[in-house]
């Protein structure tokens, strides 16, 4: 990737730093060097407790005339756990939530269950922010817990938002979410959409594949400060599947450089995302 394009992530690398921020912080943007980093963006809705439902908020960022929504992760160590736990299983997503969606996709159980604790909430705030300024977009961001949820955010946002609206979504050390069949379903519905790997990073490579997890497409895989790979997927098109980043035989790319987590460095889950570090709110 160029530096130009490295530049470009800088802001949503911020709104995902800001995301570990106490809402009573973040309501008037002022969260330190996250919040200062990205002048006038104004925040309209708050909310979590930083245990049963993870931190995150909505608001307007008027220089892209984008709605953001952003999510906290979580303890890397804790969410290695969990998602190492060969007990981990999938469910079909809410038909409420994601209407007209196929049985057949499934996501991790403990990412749809946080995930529809929020939706609705998001949901309404987005449609009135986007109705306030006529938006034409919105941006889901969040670092490893809170990409998981950014991912399913996408979808979500995409089948309960006109189709007018663009969809982006920006997620940094982000789990495998779903099956291979939501994989299909997201690289269908979502075309402009970067999953930035730190490095040596092992939460990238769980749940596992023998699992029946599955990563979407769109890797960035940062090799060193200021040295970052884009890693494609492929797509079977004899059997209509995408097989995503899973698949990639670039030896940069992370299912090539860090094959298993016990070659990995946990470490690099926090950063730095081209400087700006995660996990903490400074």
């Amino acid at each position: 990737m160029s530096s130009i394009q490295l530049a470009d992530l800088a802001p949503y690398s911020e709104f995902a730093r800001a995301a570990y921020c106490s809402p009573t912080i973040l309501t008037d943007w002022r969260c330190g060097q996250a919040c200062e980093a990205v002048p006038g963006f104004e925040v309209s809705l708050t909310g979590g407790d930083d245990n049963r439902v993870q931190y995150y908020y909505v608001g307007y960022w008027p220089t892209e005339n984008t709605v953001v929504v952003a999510h906290e992760g979580t303890d890397p160590t804790q969410l290695l756990a969990d998602l190492t736990d060969a007990n981990a299983f999938m469910e079909r997503l809410d038909p409420m939530l994601f209407p007209g969606v196929d049985s057949s996709v499934e996501v991790h159980s403990g990412f749809a269950n946080e995930h529809a604790l929020t939706a609705n909430i998001i949901l309404k705030e987005v449609k009135s922010l986007i109705s306030r300024y006529n938006a034409n977009s919105v941006a889901l961001v969040g670092h490893s817990l809170g990409g998981a949820l950014a991912e399913l955010d996408c979808v979500f946002m995409a089948l309960n938002l006109p189709s007018s609206i663009a969809i982006k979504g920006v997620t940094y050390g982000t789990p495998r979410v779903g099956n291979p069949t939501w994989a299909t379903l997201f690289d269908s519905m979502i075309s402009d959409f970067q999953r930035i790997n730190n490095k040596k990073d092992i939460v990238p490579n769980v749940p596992g594949r023998f699992m029946g997890f599955s990563h979407v497409q769109g890797e960035v895989h940062i090799i060193s400060d200021g040295y970052a790979v884009q890693c494609p997927g492929e797509h079977d098109r004899s059997s209509l599947t995408c097989v995503g980043d899973d698949d990639a035989t670039d030896a940069q790319c992370t299912i090539m450089s860090v094959p298993n987590i016990f070659v990995g460095d946990i470490l690099d889950h926090l950063g730095p995302y081209q400087g700006i570090y995660m996990g903490i709110c400074i």
